[in-house]
């Protein structure tokens, strides 16, 4: 779009603001149809110039260009009627990720819609997984969250997600449980954020720990206090509270409460390039687990480092992580010796549901000893291995492939492939498992 059509446009939204305006540009005259628009606009501080003192008109606009002037225009809205308040909506949510670079808070444009801002995402997803060594169940189920954020004030914000998980195989309230067929929520937090590089959390919220998500991904459900810094350089995490996740995915085997996944975290994270970053945490566990049958220590602590790295101009990235649990014992005649869980991967591509065509290909390796995932949670297709080495108290290494491509914008379709499973000892390998699905953003 040629700049001086944008500025026309933008002349629109503040029609009636300024009554008259001097000339300021040596290249814009009188006789010019844009000439009132571009005097106006210039005379209320929306429109700059260069420092020749022209405007260059019939030069095209940049979205970044077009940014500026819509947050000019969004510090003098309370002079708009609703007509034009609703059209700079409209821009500001057009340009949402311009305006974030410009530092603009996006939570001026939540305000305008009672205070609340609403998002969301659904999955339709078909897996042939494990039930056993080798005999399978297959699922089809579907999932639809929808997050919430409210703007209590400038620096604090409530924030929600509703859940909504269907099995196509069966009817919505067979089993009659919360997560299946039932609306529940698996987020509800406060937030407080002082500037743009400090937060503070209360609440039930998602955690990351670890670069991959193989141990601790953000999916999983941690009820507790979280805070954090980061200036760009580095970035400090901390929390305490209960791996909620962690006791459900072994509930009856491992905890005898949730309370038995009472601990603390501290996180590092440093970005030492535009695409590479490193991190290192500690996850201390001040309660002990009650594993069945399980004799020796009871205290788990856990540390990790892993990293992610964008090979250059490739379009390749490297990421992996390496975790310690600090156990020792003994449990149906297998041992656990400090076990740990380590992961490499190599990606190409990637996708951004923005740019339909886009796609990505990785293949991972996954090693975990037996009792690395005593307080592992994992929401990424690599369950039915790691769960299968959990319960049968054995070691587990295998391989995943995986693809996905933005079909359009904001549909992303996505598989994966586990084989070549390994288990310890007499153990039977486990088979391979597969999945596919279709992620929708909205």
């Amino acid at each position: 779009m040629k700049k001086i059509l944008a500025i026309a446009a933008a002349a629109a939204l503040t029609a009636g603001v300024s009554a008259f305006a001097a000339n300021p540009f040596s290249d814009v005259s009188t006789d010019d149809w844009a000439y009132q628009a571009v005097s106006d606009l210039s005379d209320q501080g929306v429109v700059e110039g260069y420092p020749d003192g022209t405007f260059k008109g019939e030069r095209n606009i940049t979205r970044y260009e077009l940014a500026q002037i819509i947050a000019r225009l969004m510090a003098k809205e309370d002079q708009l009627n609703a007509e034009q308040r609703a059209t700079l909506d409209k821009l500001a949510g057009e340009y949402a990720d311009e305006l974030a670079n410009l530092g603009v808070r996006v939570s001026n444009l939540e305000k305008k819609v009672g205070n609340i801002y609403w998002s969301g995402d659904a999955r339709m997803q078909y897996q042939h997984n494990l039930d056993g060594a080798k005999d399978h169940t297959d699922t089809w189920n579907g999932r639809m969250r929808i997050n919430t954020k409210a703007q209590v004030n400038d620096n604090v914000t409530v924030n929600g997600r509703f859940v909504y998980n269907m099995d196509f195989k069966k009817s919505a309230d067979e089993d009659g449980t919360a997560e299946d067929g039932h609306v529940g929520m698996d987020r509800i937090y406060s937030e407080w954020t002082p500037n743009d590089q400090t937060y503070v959390r209360i609440g039930r919220q998602g955690v990351a720990l670890d670069q991959t998500g193989t141990f601790w991904d953000e999916d999983g459900e941690y009820d507790g206090i979280t805070a954090g810094w980061d200036n760009g350089k580095i970035g400090i995490d901390a929390g305490y509270g209960y791996l909620k996740s962690a006791y459900e995915n072994k509930a009856g085997d491992a905890y005898a409460s949730k309370n038995g996944t009472e601990s603390w975290f501290a996180k590092l994270t440093g970005h030492v390039a535009e695409s590479a970053d490193v991190s290192a945490f500690y996850l201390g566990a001040p309660k002990k687990f009650d594993k069945v049958e399980y004799t020796g220590d009871k205290h788990a602590d856990v540390w990790g480092v892993g990293t992610t790295i964008g090979l250059g101009h490739s379009n390749f990235t490297l990421d992996g992580d390496y975790i310690k649990t600090q156990l020792s014992g003994t449990y149906d005649g297998q041992k656990a010796d400090d076990p740990a869980l380590w992961t490499a991967g190599l990606t190409y591509g990637a996708v951004d549901t923005d740019k339909p065509g886009t796609w990505q290909l990785g293949v991972h390796y996954v090693k975990a000893d037996a009792g690395a995932m005593l307080l592992g949670n994992s929401a990424l297709d690599l369950t039915d291995q790691l769960d299968y080495g959990w319960k049968k108290w054995s070691d587990v290494h295998f391989w995943v492939a995986r693809a996905g491509v933005a079909l359009q914008k904001n549909v992303e379709l996505d598989a994966y492939y586990n084989f070549a499973a390994k288990a310890s000892g007499s153990t039977e390998d486990p088979d391979d498992t597969w999945g596919v699905e279709l992620n929708y953003a909205f």
